[in-house]
């Protein structure tokens, strides 16, 4: 199986990192496969889903960045665990915040690949982590 490690690390780079250098619309588009699913415990979004809330994240918390610290291949998955920070501007999971506060939490994500595109991603985020962070 050839190394699709870096094909999923663009993900975090040129989506989930808020940068001047790509539109995280067309990166997703090329990346992931016309029946893509992101599966959390709560819910199932196809690409179009993922995409805008991506989109609305990157105006929410301007400097947002998805750092993966670990990313392990097994055949065509990819497990990447990352830390995500970020000091929203605006209504963020409940919270009114003006930028001035950061949180910091780990994200775990287990893609899955097919004819070179992400068709599947299981993923975990630290969000009520993140919620205490900025409450306090």
């Amino acid at each position: 199986m050839e190394n699709i490690k870096e094909l999923v690390k663009q993900f975090y780079t040129k989506c989930l990192t808020v940068n001047t250098e790509y539109n995280p619309a067309e990166v997703m588009g090329n990346l992931f496969a016309d029946d893509f699913q992101s599966i959390n415990a709560k819910e199932v979004k196809g690409k179009a889903a993922l995409t805008g809330q991506v989109q609305f994240f990157w105006k929410l918390i301007p400097d947002l960045k998805w750092e993966p610290k670990e990313i392990l291949q097994d055949g065509n998955k990819v497990i990447v665990r990352s830390s995500v920070s970020g000091s929203p501007k605006g209504d963020f999971m409940g919270l009114t915040l003006d930028g001035s506060k950061t949180f910091n939490i780990m994200s775990i994500d287990i893609h899955t690949v097919v004819n070179g595109k992400i068709s599947l991603v299981y993923h975990q985020e630290e969000w009520t982590t993140g919620i205490m962070q900025l409450k306090s």
